[in-house]
């Protein structure tokens, strides 16, 4: 069976920013969901990935994480790396790539990854692409800049409708 998929158009409220989202009440296994919205992603002066669809992971106490279509990424930017790899208890086995500009440039080694057999839940993520927003100049979700989810370990992309506390924040050690 595939994986139960949300298909998802926001609803917009005022100046066409979706509804908020309070993190705490993401489910456990998380949400998958593929969103019919606008995401790009910037390295110095160039943009390195833009479309207009992008699927999302919500878990509790995590901003959502946004995997981007590998055909979203303009040619060159994209470099699988071999070596270290990572486990997650739900998506499986995480590969992780260097992102750069087109030319090869302004390297970013390991600020993806990607699941190239993930579980049978979450097989929507097949090749997808994530990445650490703290590691490249600017990611963009539905026309706003994200920041990154706090701490070093983890790639939420935190919007203004994505209310916390987040795992990964020192300022709350119950989560982390």
């Amino acid at each position: 069976s595939s994986a139960k998929l949300k298909y998802l158009e926001y609803r917009r409220c005022g100046d066409s920013m979706p509804i908020e989202e309070n993190v705490s009440n993401y489910p456990r296994p998380p949400l998958i969901e593929l969103v019919n919205g606008n995401v790009s992603v910037r390295i110095a002066d160039e943009i390195i990935a833009e479309d207009n669809r992008y699927v999302r992971v919500c878990e509790t106490f995590h901003p959502p994480t946004i995997y981007i279509n590998p055909k979203a990424f303009i040619h060159g930017s994209l470099k699988q790396i071999s070596g270290r790899v990572s486990f997650c208890e739900w998506k499986g086995t995480a590969e992780y790539w260097s992102l750069s500009k087109a030319d090869g440039s302004d390297s970013r080694s390991r600020a993806g990854w990607s699941y190239p057999r993930p579980t049978e839940r979450f097989s929507l993520l097949k090749d997808w692409i994530s990445l650490y927003p703290r590691l490249v100049d600017a990611c963009i979700l539905e026309g706003e800049h994200v920041s990154p989810q706090p701490g070093s370990f983890y790639g939420g992309w935190i919007t203004s409708w994505t209310i916390g506390p987040f795992k990964g924040d020192i300022n709350h050690p119950e989560l982390i």
